[in-house]
């Protein structure tokens, strides 16, 4: 791996064409289709720029000089890389001929500026409501299931949920690519490993997940889940190590324990499947859709609590808060609406006051009447 100096030097040099997009601000994800074509998603919103590289070759020396960097290899054998930048920027690129199109590039920026629940209130990703009781739940060790699409916002959300983490708790991160960046004193920050070019070396989530709970972790917060570490992680939050957090690929809150289940299956141990679907119902507790608006905006959509399985072992869950569209400016086309409470009480919601937290009083004579 080569210093962040000589990075700088060389790296950022022939990155030059896109540079003012790695230092602009608004700026989320820059995206290379070939040298030739360049779009960057500002304000939630694709725009093609002018931008283009002088040459594939180009292109490819930047690619390959990232790879290096990274101690990883690019070339004809491996020609796809996955790879972070010095501030943190996820980088992903595929090299022809498995792009048509040419070298196909993805960075996407790292955030220095801290993601908090207070944050997405501001930004109207969430109501202040909807945030208060959020944190509580963390604050109690509930487990949580962030969902939602490509793009939809799910690592900020659960950078912003984790900021509410206890400082005297021992956090225990595990990521693909490191993104998380949590200011809690006691964070230990895991990182897995694709195989080299021999196919050794690989270190897995699963595997990561596995030592991790042998280091005494209070916490752990898995980027995604995406394949048998599912088990895992379900098993864990069963078995002691409450108020875990993760995140998933699915739309819907029943399509999110559904998915969690096909993942878990990958771990491929012969447990039955009725076993199974019990052990993802009884450890998590909340699902928290999020969702890219037509307008760019991130919303969450749906806080839903999952309560068990019904008389056909199907996954039963309540919606807790849903957004409620309240109109589209003609002329901008925002969207404006609210996240708002259903009046369906979550089953634990008795045991939050208790442990200190207190939630909107209005929300808690909602549910009050909700019997």
């Amino acid at each position: 791996m080569i210093p962040e100096r000589v990075f700088r030097e060389s790296v950022l040099g022939l990155l030059e064409p896109i540079r003012a997009f790695l230092d602009a601000g608004d700026v989320a994800e820059i995206l290379i289709n070939g040298h030739e074509e360049v779009y960057v998603e500002r304000k939630g919103r694709l725009e093609k720029t002018a931008v283009r590289f002088d040459s594939e070759h180009a292109l490819e020396a930047a690619v390959r000089n990232i790879a290096q960097f990274v101690g990883r290899q690019v070339g004809p054998d491996r020609p796809i890389l996955e790879a972070r930048l010095p501030d943190g920027s996820r980088v992903e690129a595929i090299l022809p001929p498995i792009s048509r199109r040419g070298i196909v590039v993805a960075i996407r920026k790292f955030s220095r500026d801290t993601i908090t629940c207070d944050a997405l209130v501001r930004i109207g990703s969430v109501s202040a409501q909807a945030a208060r009781f959020l944190e509580a739940c963390i604050r109690v060790k509930r487990n949580i299931l962030i969902a939602g699409g490509t793009g939809s916002g799910k690592t900020s959300l659960l950078a912003a949920l984790a900021a509410a983490l206890p400082d005297q708790e021992r956090i225990v991160v595990i990521e693909d690519s490191s993104e998380l960046k949590l200011r809690q004193p006691h964070v230990l920050s895991l990182e897995g490993r694709p195989k080299d070019a021999l196919g050794q070396g690989e270190v897995t989530i699963r595997e990561l997940l596995r030592a991790t709970l042998r280091l005494r972790p209070d916490r752990i917060v898995v980027g995604e889940v995406r394949g048998g570490e599912a088990l895992d992680l379900i098993q864990s939050m069963i078995s002691g190590h409450g108020g875990g957090i993760s995140t998933v690929h699915a739309t819907r809150a029943p399509d999110a324990l559904r998915r969690v289940e096909t993942l878990a299956l990958m771990a491929d141990i012969g447990l039955p499947l009725g076993a199974l679907r019990g052990q993802i119902a009884s450890a998590i507790d909340l699902i928290v859709l999020i969702e890219r608006m037509p307008d760019g905006t991130r919303k969450i959509t749906h806080i839903a609590e999952a309560v068990g399985l019904d008389e056909q072992a199907s996954y039963v869950v309540n919606d807790l808060f849903v957004f409620e569209l309240a109109m589209i400016d003609e002329r901008t086309g925002r969207i404006q609406g609210d996240l708002r409470a259903t009046g369906i009480a979550p089953t634990f919601w008795q045991e939050l006051e208790p442990h200190g937290e207190r939630l909107d009083p209005e929300l808690v004579a909602l549910w009050e009447r909700a019997g």
